[in-house]
């Protein structure tokens, strides 16, 4: 679907975006995360068309968005982090407005706004005025016209902003919805969207892409904590000699139980591994309390790109 090969862009002397390269499939929801100044909204700005890269290419669905941007921008659908919406006009007519806008023709327009909608689920509300309507349905009203004749990609900058809980899971559900026929790339920066939508998640920091990871591997850490009680003190010297773990860190919590974290070589098998140990702590006499895999969040990853750590 979008092929980004080297993407660099300048303000003057300011690199924005430095040498970015990904790849993003059909139909998949990726989260794009970095602090403010981290190149986002530049990179979100170029894949729409609106500015040219400094260097590099960026190909949609096999088209050059660099020589035949027009074509591009009609199979997009965009939504800025606040809505373009005129308070004092008719969500229907608003949204027959954005479909003039972006070149629907006036035989599939009345087609294209239904549609938009029925997929935001927004026909109880089509003949209010926008100045009615709550900010969630105000948000729903922007992705609608996001979604006006079906576009193969959509840019959603800070979708669930300002919502409340429930109006972010009706968000959430919204956009898992639309994943169905379009590719989303979701620009925000509150992890438990990213966390609860994305197949994927690219973080950029200081305009260079300095993570892209598939969700499910990100949350999957070669690091086990290991609770035991504190009798046998060889224990750590006989864990260290095992094939399977690369370091060990050992602390003494204050209910009195030994505590290890091991980190494991990159092909060892998580299962024998831990099976391996549990023999281990059981041969030497010690009992074992605990023994499980420690899950990364997504926010602890964003701090360690972010201060430079593995």
């Amino acid at each position: 679907m979008i092929e980004v090969q080297s993407l660099t862009r300048c303000y003057g002397k300011t690199i924005a975006v430095d040498n970015v390269s990904f790849h993003i499939s059909d139909n998949e929801i990726v989260g794009l995360l970095g602090h403010n100044g981290a190149g986002k909204t530049t990179i979100m700005k170029m894949l729409s068309g609106y500015l040219e890269p400094t260097a590099g290419s960026i190909v949609i669905s096999g088209i050059d968005l660099t020589t035949q941007a027009q074509i591009v921008q009609q199979q997009l659908g965009y939504l800025p982090e606040n809505p373009p919406v005129y308070p004092e006009m008719m969500v229907a007519d608003y949204l027959d407005y954005a479909a003039t806008l972006k070149g629907i023709s006036k035989k599939e327009r009345c087609q294209a706004v239904r549609g938009a909608i029925l997929a935001t689920d927004l026909a109880q509300r089509a003949l209010d005025p926008i100045s009615t309507l709550s900010r969630g349905l105000r948000q729903r009203v922007g992705v609608a016209q996001a979604v006006l004749g079906r576009p193969r990609l959509l840019i959603l900058d800070e979708p669930t902003n300002g919502l409340d809980p429930n109006q972010t899971e009706h968000m959430r559900q919204l956009i898992k919805k639309l994943a169905r026929r379009a590719t989303i790339i979701l620009s925000t920066h509150i992890m438990q969207e990213v966390d609860a939508i994305c197949d994927r998640v690219l973080i950029l920091r200081n305009g260079q892409l300095a993570l892209d990871q598939r969700m499910r591997d990100l949350h999957y850490s070669r690091t086990l904590q290991l609770r035991t009680n504190a009798a046998v003190e060889s224990l750590a010297s006989y864990l260290r000699r095992m094939p399977q773990v690369a370091s060990l860190k050992q602390s003494s919590p204050e209910d009195g139980l030994m505590q290890f974290s091991l980190q494991l070589h990159q092909n060892a098998d998580m299962d024998t591994a831990a099976n391996n140990i549990a023999k281990c702590v059981i041969e030497v006499g010690a009992r074992l309390y605990q023994l499980q895999p420690v899950a990364r969040d997504l926010s602890s990853v964003f701090r360690e790109v972010n201060t430079g750590g593995d």
